[in-house]
């Protein structure tokens, strides 16, 4: 099969929708492997790494060390995010997916063979922190940079489907983290655990990457990315080059054809838009989304064991299973949103969601394990999933060609920031003055407004054309 992905010009050449199964296949390994990644590290800082790497303190001390090494990930993503986001939007797509992959896999593979304390002293730790910067350097971008790919590959009338497989990578790269921890844990004593068994699943990252890198090797470069207008060679030229060049063509615009004028125009009029709309309006619709994901899929696990006293498998059970109907939920709401638009169905599911944030916290606290499952397992698919799969498509449909990577990565990374390091703290803080389960569901209700606000205000995006240099707002 060769149907046309982007319609062949003078710059770009045909797509097939073979190249189209790569890009979707490389963003969805990209994505499983970024959170992956995360959540194995997450785990072995809570199992086994304050015994590893910080053996001469406190348990709580050591316990508190291995999880600031965890955070110092997300500083470096921000970071990732700008530098590889800018890269780019000025090189193309399929050099940085490539740089970034390589980055993630090559550091989390490391982490598996590193020293010990009991090795080599303060340098087990330091090394630790080093690779934790260099993944969360390449994990900054990479989200962002399949999410720019596959929607700038994808028809116009299947964009909403076909960019949701990112989203997919999270649910594969989480549940696969879980599973192989759990296998550790069931099969080996904790001197195993402590002295080989924490490495191999680190190892076992390699052969993701490996795979991962093959497929990127091969990748064509985003057609969208070829037919800007601002694209010579294969490199954006600069600001101050358009501007110039604007200029030129301006005073011999009665010598121009008319096609070149039109170019002309075009640059000119994404050069001196006004920006921030857009990004205030993607940053009000990756609030929403991160800061459920914060309560639901972090703090209420916790808020079940430690405040109402329930096993811990109920609500780790709750959100496997959440995430295992979550690869039939991502791609019906991608689907959904090609039929009826990108705006309609954020309205619904963050109104929905604010709605059922009550009934949902009253049944967490009726203590019946089938209760709580139900709700937990509806409010990861409402208020969590199903808006990550309307932000993949929508998030690079607001923002202009020339700086789209950019911009899409700093709004996952600063809403995602501020929303999973606040929301957390401020529910925990919150529950322990009251004594009471209604903060949390008021944050519930509170996020999901700011993203019904942020999608009642921003424009319908579907179908929008993706080389078009300026934002949407």
């Amino acid at each position: 099969m060769t149907e046309s992905i982007a319609p062949p010009t003078a710059k770009t050449e045909t797509r097939t929708t073979r190249d189209l199964a790569k890009v979707a296949v490389s963003g969805w390994l990209g994505t499983a492997m970024e959170f992956m990644d995360f959540q194995l590290y997450s785990l072995a800082a809570a199992i086994v790494f304050n015994k590893i790497f910080f053996p001469d303190v406190s348990p709580v001390i050591g316990l508190i060390a291995a999880m600031a090494t965890y955070g110092v990930g997300y500083v470096a993503r921000l970071v990732g995010a700008v530098y590889f986001g800018r890269m780019g939007d000025r090189i193309g797509r399929k050099k940085v997916l490539f740089i970034t992959i390589a980055l993630m896999g090559a550091s989390t593979t490391l982490i598996g063979v590193l020293p010990t304390y009991a090795m080599v002293g303060i340098w087990a730790p330091i090394l630790l922190v080093a690779l934790r910067l260099i993944q969360g350097f390449g994990a900054g971008a990479e989200i962002a940079g399949a999410t720019v790919m596959l929607a700038e590959y994808a028809p116009a009338r299947r964009r909403g489907l076909i960019s949701s497989l990112v989203c997919l990578g999270t649910n594969s790269g989480t549940l696969a983290a879980s599973a192989l921890w759990a296998i550790l844990v069931a099969v080996l004593s904790e001197d195993q655990l402590l002295t080989w068994g924490w490495r191999l699943p680190f190892l076992a990252s390699f052969l993701l990457m490996i795979f991962a890198v093959w497929i990127r090797r091969s990748l064509k470069e985003s057609p969208v990315f070829e037919q800007r207008e601002d694209v010579v060679d294969g490199v954006a030229l600069a600001k101050r080059d358009l501007t110039a060049d604007a200029n030129t063509s301006a005073a011999n615009e009665a010598d121009q054809p008319k096609h070149k004028s039109q170019s002309t125009s075009t640059i000119e009029a994404a050069l001196h838009q006004r920006k921030g709309k857009s990004f205030l309006i993607a940053l009000g619709l990756r609030f929403g989304q991160a800061g459920n994901s914060g309560l639901i899929q972090t703090f209420l696990i916790g808020y079940l064991a430690t405040v109402l006293l329930m096993n811990k498998s109920v609500g780790t059970t709750a959100i496997m299973i959440g995430s295992i109907i979550g690869f039939a939920t991502i791609p019906l709401i991608g689907l959904l949103g090609d039929r009826f638009g990108r705006r309609p169905l954020y309205i619904i599911l963050s109104a929905i969601t604010a709605v059922f944030a009550i009934p949902m916290m009253l049944m967490v606290t009726s203590g019946n394990p089938t209760l709580v499952t139900i709700a937990v397992v509806a409010g990861l698919n409402l208020g969590v999933l199903s808006l990550f799969s309307m932000e993949s498509v929508t998030m690079a449909e607001f923002f202009g060609a020339r700086t789209r990577f950019t911009q899409l990565a700093l709004a996952k990374e600063i809403g995602g920031i501020l929303a999973t390091a606040i929301g957390p703290i401020l529910a925990a803080t919150l529950t322990a003055v009251t004594g009471h389960w209604w903060p949390l569901a008021a944050m519930l209700i509170g996020y999901s407004l700011i993203t019904l606000v942020a999608a009642t205000v921003g424009p319908e995006v579907r179908g929008r054309d993706l080389v078009r240099l300026e934002d949407a707002a």
